[in-house]
């Protein structure tokens, strides 16, 4: 068996909400794990582009949602999910973006090899956690095509600070406070190595957001102007971290028609 990070193991077929998508759940290598994922490709033959997409949360909370896998797959994108380490039958544990960032990676490696993609055309995605995510996947792997965080983290010492609610857990998988290990928030924040990006970056983020404050929005604008990177900004004064259901069906289709204009 092949052991580089990416190797597919294992593709079952699910059920489909959308006839013209089909829909897998995939076992693929990541660090020598075995990590689940899902895939979602277009019925319509021919190459598409490549869209990662990375959930937030931990565990059973953010868990990757068939929907809106398909939602973007029915925009023409092959879309790859993983449900990162330890989750869904998967191998280890998730660590908040530690080393469970190569399962990001890993399933960027695994579209790069699917014929139906354009391997010089994935883009990546990340949502709320998986911002940090879609951030280190662009610094690790530059020929990614462009990175959309929406409501998306950029700074974990910040995340600790603000998120009251959450410092047992991150206490727990990181190992102890910023105060006491401020290497281990400083490596889970992508702040401080965006000079290895190069994709374009969008940034949506609604002001009212107390999940993911603005803040994250704003250090990571700051930083990537300070290093002359090509970045845009949505930003909505009246949303939190959740937008209404026609107005995030609105902000899909312009996001991804922003992605296949890069």
């Amino acid at each position: 068996m092949e052991c580089r990070d990416g190797h597919v193991i294992e593709r079952q077929r699910l059920p489909s909400p959308n006839p013209n998508i089909l829909l897998y759940e995939l076992t693929y290598l990541s660090n020598g794990l075995k990590v689940k994922g899902l895939l979602a490709e277009p019925k319509r033959v021919g190459k598409h582009d490549g869209f990662l997409y990375l959930r937030g949360g931990i565990k059973n909370v953010g868990k990757v949602r068939v929907g809106r896998i398909v939602q973007f797959a029915s925009e023409g994108f092959v879309v790859m999910a993983p449900f990162y380490r330890g989750n869904q039958g998967g191998e280890g544990n998730e660590d908040f973006a530690g080393n469970d960032r190569h399962d990001a990676v890993a399933s960027y490696r695994v579209l790069e090899q699917l014929d139906s993609v354009f391997e010089d055309r994935i883009h990546v995605f990340g949502f709320s956690r998986g911002g940090v995510m879609a951030l280190f996947t662009g610094i690790i792997e530059h020929n990614v095509k462009s990175v959309v965080t929406w409501g998306g983290v950029s700074d974990m010492t910040l995340t600790y600070n603000e998120r009251i609610d959450l410092r047992r857990m991150l206490k727990r998988v990181i190992g102890g406070t910023p105060n006491k290990y401020p290497d281990r928030y400083k490596i889970r924040t992508p702040l401080y190595t965006l000079e290895q990006l190069h994709a374009p970056i969008l940034i949506i983020h609604g002001k009212n957001d107390s999940n993911v404050t603005i803040q994250h929005a704003y250090r990571l604008e700051n930083r990537l102007k300070e290093l002359n990177k090509s970045v845009t900004t949505w930003y909505f004064d009246e949303y939190t971290h959740y937008f209404p259901p026609a107005e995030n069906r609105k902000i899909v289709k312009r996001l991804t028609e922003w992605m296949k204009n890069q």
